[in-house]
Formats: structure tokens, C-alpha cells, sequence
């Protein structure tokens, strides 16, 4: 059914006739005769009783203009909310995060961005590996993930943005000693909290192990939200992304360099196309975000 039929339909209502429903749509009276002709024809019943130059509503008429407010109202609303979300008044983006991307640049970018669209909301997954972020990404479960590894994972064809490196640092509980950077043969002999295998964090612990130093792991933990209340409650020192650093200061941690220096590349990853006005506006503040940081 034709919303623009509908209109007329009840301009002829609600104006009382056809002289003044096609004067106050700018038509002229055999268009809008013709455009409710097509109207009847379409519903295969009689919508007005014509009586010389005046008309009346027939029953099937009357019980017509109730639901064709409705229709023509909830076209308005549609109209409104889809020119809303075009506008990013309000709406909603979709992203997937592993655990310290969601920490930085995360936080930093969430916050530009509701500077921009107070109206808007980020929706953020959870996702442990990179395959995890390009999987969500590329069923369209999420449309923009933020994943970090040891150089570039693979990514299928989804675009590729970096946006950061981010240097691992040495996270040690309250009251240790020591200050500035720490050189791998120094963790001989201390207590670890880690990640599983898989994680570039864990790696670097391993690769200090295969040097033949005796550090000692006391706990592995899949969730790495786990790591950090481990190493406040003395358990062991653990090695994170420098994303984790003003919260591990904030908590009492003490916070040092490791050298040789590694590092764990952020990148944003998308789709091509289909992208939600949110989704390209978060993605233009990804990329100045990037160029900043490099």
C-alpha cells in the first residue's frame, strides 16, 4: 500500500472533501480523484459515497482512517530514527575487544567519541585472540574489533588499521624494590602471575624461561581482569601492556621497563563496506588516533 495514497486519503477526511484536500496539497482535484481511485482499487473497496460535488465516508472508509493514522505515524517515527542514527543522535556501535585494547586505546577513544555523539552508545564484546576479533568481524556479529599481537595476524579480508605499540612492562606488587627498567635476567628467581599460552605476555615469559632462568609461575589465569588482584595480593609479579600501567599505579603497583624491549601492536579491524554512520565515525577517530601516535 502506497503511503503517498494514504496521505491523500485522509486529507480528503480530514479537510471534508476533494476542493479543499487538494487545495492544501498543492494538487489539482483530478490528480487526487485519480490518486483515490488507485487507492480503492488497490483495497478493492469503496472509500467514499460521492453525492454531486460532495462526498461521505463509506463503513469500509470509516474503518480505514484509524489504522491509516497508525501507518502514516509510524512511518514518521521510522523517518525520524533513521535520520536520527544518520545524524548519530542516537544508535549504538558494535565493537569487539580483546582485554587491553578495551583498556587503551579503548577508554581514549570512547570518550572522543561521546564528546562527539553525547547521544550515542559503544557496545563492547569480549574476545581473547585475535582470531576471536576477525571471526566477530567478519560474521558481522561486531562491526569493528580492536586486537592486539606480535606484528600483523592474519585478518581475512577485513581493512586493517594499527593504531598503536604498546611496550610490555614488568607489573610488581606494592612495596617492591626496585626502580626503572629491568632486564630479562633480573626475573630470575620471581614469582609469576600469567596469562595462558597463546598471549604475547605469555610468550615473553617463556622465551625468559628458555634463556634458563628460574622464574617460578603460581598462577595461570585465562581472564587477565584476574591478573592484577593477583599481583595486589602479593602472589607474584606478572608482565602486561603498558595500557595496564595508570590502573597498576592507581592500585599501589609498582610499574618498571623490561629490556630487551617487546611489544604488543593494536589494530583496529573492519569491514569494508555496510558500515553504520557510528561504525565509520569511530573508525575516523581510530585514524586520527593513529596518525597521533605515530
Amino acid at each position: 500500500m502506497d503511503a503517498r495514497l494514504l496521505t491523500y486519503f485522509l486529507a480528503v477526511v480530514d479537510h471534508g472533501g476533494f476542493v479543499r484536500a487538494a487545495a492544501a496539497l498543492h494538487l489539482s482535484q483530478p490528480s487526487l480523484s485519480q490518486a483515490i481511485k488507485q487507492l480503492e482499487r488497490d483495497l478493492g473497496i469503496r472509500l467514499f459515497h460521492r453525492a454531486g460535488r460532495g462526498v461521505t465516508l463509506s463503513d469500509p472508509g470509516r474503518q480505514l482512517v484509524n489504522p491509516a493514522r497508525r501507518v502514516l505515524r509510524d512511518l514518521e517515527v521510522a523517518r525520524d530514527a533513521v535520520s536520527s542514527t544518520r545524524h548519530l543522535d542516537h544508535g549504538a556501535v558494535d565493537l569487539v575487544a580483546m582485554p587491553s585494547p578495551a583498556i587503551e586505546p579503548l577508554t581514549t577513544l570512547t570518550t572522543r567519541f561521546r564528546q562527539r555523539h553525547p547521544g550515542m552508545t559503544i557496545s563492547v564484546a569480549a574476545a581473547f585472540t585475535p582470531d576471536e576479533v576477525v571471526e566477530s568481524v567478519r560474521s558481522g556479529a561486531t562491526e569493528i574489533g580492536l586486537l592486539g599481537s606480535s606484528g600483523r595476524p592474519a585478518t581475512a579480508d577485513l581493512q586493517f588499521l594499527p593504531l598503536e605499540r604498546q611496550p610490555l612492562i614488568l607489573i610488581s606488587p606494592p612495596g617492591t624494590e626496585g626502580e626503572g627498567t629491568v632486564r630479562r635476567e633480573e626475573l630470575e628467581g620471581l614469582n609469576f602471575v600469567v596469562s595462558t599460552r597463546g598471549s604475547l605476555m605469555r610468550q615473553l615469559v617463556d622465551e625468559v624461561l628458555a634463556e634458563g632462568n628460574s622464574l617460578r609461575v603460581v598462577a595461570e589465569v585465562t581472564h587477565r581482569t584476574s591478573l592484577l588482584p593477583f599481583i595486589l595480593a602479593g602472589l607474584g609479579h606478572s608482565v602486561m601492556p603498558e595500557s595496564w600501567k595508570d590502573l597498576a599505579l592507581a592500585a599501589g603497583c609498582r610499574v618498571r621497563g623490561i629490556a630487551p624491549a617487546a611489544h604488543l601492536d593494536v589494530a583496529a579491524v573492519h569491514r569494508s563496506q555496510d558500515l553504520t554512520p557510528g561504525a565509520r565515525s569511530f573508525l575516523a577517530l581510530a585514524a586520527e588516533y593513529s596518525d597521533n601516535d605515530t
